[in-house]
């Protein structure tokens, strides 16, 4: 019985801290996060994977950046819709 208490304590602890990583893994808004993609988006070159990765770690963000006037006319202009297509991320319908 000792045995089962002490799975069913370490399952339960388990849970509390993979509950606790996914929440820390939620993007936090930062337009400099996607400074890696700042040279694609003048020369309209195929992105990098870095530059795919930071964007679908901000994608959540688009809507906000949208909204913000300096950020919003790069996240709306051609070539920021042509690297979120080529990173396979979707542009938001805000």
């Amino acid at each position: 019985m000792n045995k089962t208490f002490s799975f069913v304590v370490l399952c339960a602890l388990a849970i509390v801290l993979l509950g606790n990583a996914q929440n820390t893994n939620a993007a936090t808004c930062n337009v400099q996060e996607l400074l890696p993609c700042a040279t694609y988006l003048s020369s309209g070159a195929p992105p990098s994977v870095a530059c795919c990765s930071k964007l679908k770690a901000q994608q959540p963000c688009f809507c906000t950046y949208l909204k913000n006037p300096s950020a919003g006319q790069y996240i709306n202009s051609p070539n920021a819709k042509k690297i979120a297509s080529a990173c396979g991320v979707a542009f938001p319908k805000c």
